[in-house]
């Protein structure tokens, strides 16, 4: 497991796309590839007024990544100290293994260069003490990144309920 959490607090969420956008920026990403992505959810009636929600999927850097054996290059890595999935560029043959093998959709195609990019929670910003893109740019401060230990237990209830409930939106509307 990541040492990182990357949580979204839906009730904040607007769905402007901000974090895409500056996601897609930092990393200069063409139209395609999107390493962190809001999804939909709804409408749905809830009362008497309908209600839409707003779901922001990226990589979930998994304790036992289904993408890093997969590589036959070695180019998809998991970092020892803290966790996080990304692709070593240099070593990427864009044989797409990796792509077939996450559940979650979280490694992407770039058609520019042919190879895989995914996200990497902007490694290089963290190591520099900085937030990712998509959360320093989210203009509604509903994104919300650091050590995992370091995640208020309340916090994370509050966010796990609104989770459910924004799930339940989409069982719901089926």
């Amino acid at each position: 497991m990541s040492r990182y959490f990357l949580l979204q607090d839906q009730r904040r969420c607007i769905g402007c796309l901000s974090c895409e956008v500056h996601c897609k920026s930092y990393k200069g990403l063409p139209p395609g590839p999107r390493l962190g992505q809001i999804i939909a959810v709804g409408p749905k009636m809830k009362g008497a007024s309908p209600r839409m929600g707003f779901v922001f999927m990226a990589c979930f850097h998994c304790a036992d990544p289904w993408c890093v054996p997969v590589c036959p290059t070695g180019a998809m890595r998991k970092r020892p100290k803290d966790g996080i999935v990304y692709v070593e560029q240099s070593l990427c043959v864009g044989c797409k293994s990796c792509i077939t093998a996450c559940p979650w959709g979280a490694p992407q195609w770039h058609p520019q260069i042919g190879k895989v990019v995914k996200c990497d929670y902007c490694m290089d910003r963290i190591d520099l003490g900085l937030q990712p893109a998509c959360v320093s740019k989210c203009v509604t401060h509903c994104l919300h990144f650091g050590a995992a230990d370091q995640l208020d237990p309340s916090r994370r209830e509050r966010l796990a309920k609104a989770v459910a409930f924004e799930m339940d939106l989409v069982v719901s509307a089926r």
